[in-house]
């Protein structure tokens, strides 16, 4: 029987370089002082300049780093990566919105999207995993089965690339065109929130992506053990997918409710870290047309918000291929919508956007599938041999 030693196919290739764009600033300064022998004022010294350099100028070449001299460039050069995911595919739509169809490994892919002239200037809506488990009904992206969870390497690389596309380098000014990051691609984030936060903090990092923490925005199904420590280690603006207003047509809609009810969901958000008329939690409500959008509804809706500092943000439901359910008619949405704001509530009415190209909330999804160990052996084998 011959035994096949994946470790020993290359003995002389180096040492795998580490993807600078998932690393904390701490973590670079580790890795400087740790290989190059710098002590820790120096360290610090050089992840300033190689953070500037990456994240505010953009730049993909560790020689174009003219701060720093040309041995310590090949030192960096060989430690770490500037290497950006793969975008696979863009679409554009009649509005301005842009979807990216992002490669992060074979057969591993997940779909995030750029909206113009949201909060400041855009927002990027991202991803953090490749498909979701939570099924909720009126989701395209809950029809994807799960895949894996993303890295930090892999949120904060979606970022990048996306500002590679839109050619907004440097980073910052009055002329910038993506201004607040939304976590509301594929996924669970706060299934995930070890890395999502890891993401956070580079993403607001003054000289990582330098996104005000006030412009990122955590959207969440009800994961109400994770809700305090998501405002703990994140101070990010937080979302709740509400959808319905009893806890028997939520169960439906979203059926994280039967784990975690209504009255337990509302109670983690009056306790939301820095919860106050200056940072208020966003209840989403997506319009479906028979189910979820009476008149009845939107005075309930307004009675279990009434001791939270919130907005909320109607959302016309968006069709998908065998989708279940329909929007409500306008002068529907806009009735709800009206008893909503007489009662003191901000209730925008958000505009559907990127509809043509599948861009819309909910309407995310990905080929992506899990890989079996068998197959990513073969992939190993064929690497090492090829």
């Amino acid at each position: 029987m011959t035994t096949l030693d994946l470790t020993s196919a290359n003995p002389d290739a180096a040492a795998p370089k580490r993807a600078l764009f998932g690393l904390s600033r701490a973590e670079t300064a580790d890795a400087i002082g740790e290989a190059l022998g710098l002590d820790v004022k120096k360290a610090r010294m050089r992840t300033n300049q190689l953070w500037r350099w990456a994240y505010h100028y953009g730049v993909t070449d560790f020689e174009r780093m003219t701060d720093i001299g040309k041995e310590m460039r090949a030192d960096l050069a060989a430690l770490f990566s500037l290497d950006r995911p793969r975008i696979a595919a863009r679409q554009i739509s009649v509005d301005g919105t842009r979807k990216y169809l992002i490669e992060l490994s074979p057969a591993v892919e997940v779909e995030c999207v750029f909206i113009p002239d949201v909060g400041r200037a855009g927002a990027l809506c991202v991803s953090s995993q490749v498909g979701c488990t939570l099924n909720c009904t009126f989701c395209h992206t809950g029809t994807q089965k799960l895949v894996r969870n993303l890295s930090a390497v892999e949120i904060v690389g979606q970022v990048i690339a996306v500002k590679d596309d839109l050619g907004e380098w440097p980073s910052g000014g009055d002329d910038r065109r993506l201004s607040n990051i939304v976590f509301m691609g594929m996924g669970e984030p706060l299934y995930n929130l070890d890395h999502v936060a890891r993401a956070i903090e580079i993403i607001a990092d003054g000289d990582g992506v330098s996104i005000s923490r006030r412009r990122i925005t955590v959207s969440t199904s009800g994961v109400v053990p994770e809700i305090p420590r998501l405002g703990a280690m994140t101070n990010a603006m937080l979302a709740i997918s509400l959808h319905a207003t009893n806890d028997t047509l939520r169960d439906v809609l979203v059926p994280i409710n039967k784990k975690y009810p209504i009255a337990e969901l509302l109670a983690a958000c009056k306790a939301y870290p820095g919860l106050g008329n200056t940072r208020r939690i966003t209840f989403e409500y997506v319009m479906l047309k028979g189910v979820n959008d009476t008149d009845a509804e939107a005075r309930e809706l307004v009675r279990l918000l009434k001791d939270i500092p919130a907005k909320i943000n109607l959302i016309p439901f968006n069709p998908w291929p065998g989708a279940p359910y329909e929007c409500s008619d306008w002068d529907r949405i806009e009735a709800f919508a009206d008893i909503v704001n007489r009662a003191g509530y901000a209730s925008p009415i958000r505009t559907p956007r990127g509809r043509d190209i599948s861009a819309a909330c909910g309407q995310l999804k990905s080929e992506s599938v899990k890989q079996r160990a068998s197959d990513r052996l073969k992939e190993r084998l064929e690497a090492a041999q090829g």
